[in-house]
């Protein structure tokens, strides 16, 4: 897992990211497309056409790290928006990366009753 510190924002990158790109094109995607700056500590998520490989860009104050995630079944739950960005809390970012659906967690129990 990513160590995400407190007060970091997640933000996907919405639509699909030549996965090519390195840390460079994808931090300019970044800047042009998502209108933010990629040097403030965000982490930003770009995920592939197959949807089934992800990378992440993230400076750290001392420099440039890029992470990347390949699923071997399964596809990564992506938004469809027409903002181009979504942001996500650490959370859910942590569920993205396990292949679960961020978008709707749920608990696996609840308690019927107290006592």
């Amino acid at each position: 897992m990513i160590p995400v510190p407190a007060n970091t924002k997640v933000w996907l990158a919405a639509g699909v990211t030549d996965m090519r790109k390195g840390y460079a094109s994808l931090a300019a995607q970044a800047e042009k497309v998502l209108k933010l700056d990629p040097f403030v500590g965000h982490l930003f998520v770009f995920r592939g056409r197959r949807g089934d490989l992800i990378k992440i860009i993230w400076w750290d104050g001392q420099g440039a790290c890029l992470f990347s995630k390949r699923l071997e079944r399964g596809k990564f739950v992506w938004p469809a928006t027409k903002e181009g960005k979504v942001s996500l809390s650490p959370a859910q970012l942590a569920m993205l990366l396990e292949g679960i659906d961020w978008r709707t967690p749920g608990r696996t129990w609840r308690p019927l009753r107290a006592g």
